[in-house]
């Protein structure tokens, strides 16, 4: 791949990935609206904050800037969008490195998603409660809203490929299918080989 075609490939995860978060945010909230008031209640008591916003805390006081709750809650949203466009690009390596297959690549996308960041990096930075403090039904939540942005980027770049021509082919599904035509080739030649035999021998009979 040249320079221009990598280029595109990251301003394709760029869209995908802000379009895969705004897909992925009401999704969450509805699943969150579906949870059972004890479940809710259990989630929040242990809840110590937006995971972003604490990350953009954490960071600003580390680099020692004093912000404003506005300037948090602003840097928190800055950096919710950042992680999910950051993480976009994957798509696009599974698929033209890995030689995924779409729908399996938007599942290996969101689900490491949710594994690495969601699940690992938040709790071990400080950005959430540890894990075991939150029900079973929000870990859940958060793998299927994961889910959901694999889904999403995997759809908008796709789409963005098939409009500018550069979507990728799966190529080991085509070194699969050229095995077995040539399985099924070889296996003829053999049939009418051995059928070619089998005239002759009866010809000298």
């Amino acid at each position: 791949m040249g320079v221009r075609a990598v280029a595109g490939d990251v301003v394709t995860a760029g869209v995908a990935g802000y379009a895969g978060t705004k897909v992925m945010e009401p999704v969450s909230r509805a699943l969150y609206k579906a949870e059972s008031p004890e479940t809710q209640a259990k989630e929040d008591a242990v809840r110590p904050g937006p995971p972003y916003q604490l990350a953009a805390e954490k960071i600003a006081k580390a680099v020692g800037l004093n912000l404003s709750d506005k300037a948090v809650e602003r840097a928190g949203m800055g950096f919710h969008y950042g992680l999910a466009i950051s993480w976009a690009p994957l798509y696009g390596v599974l698929r033209r490195r890995a030689h995924l297959g779409g729908p399996l690549a938007a599942v290996v996308t969101g689900a490491a998603m949710s594994a690495v960041a969601d699940e690992a990096l938040t709790p071990l930075l400080g950005f959430s409660a540890p894990n075991r403090f939150y029900p079973l039904a929000t870990h859940g939540r958060g793998v299927a809203a994961h889910l959901v942005f694999g889904a999403a980027v995997g759809v908008v770049s796709e789409g963005v490929w098939a409009l500018t021509g550069r979507r990728p082919t799966n190529r080991g599904a085509g070194r699969w299918r050229g095995q077995q035509q040539q399985g099924r080739s070889s296996s003829t030649r053999q049939s009418v080989g051995q059928a070619s035999v089998t005239s002759r021998d009866r010809k000298l009979q």
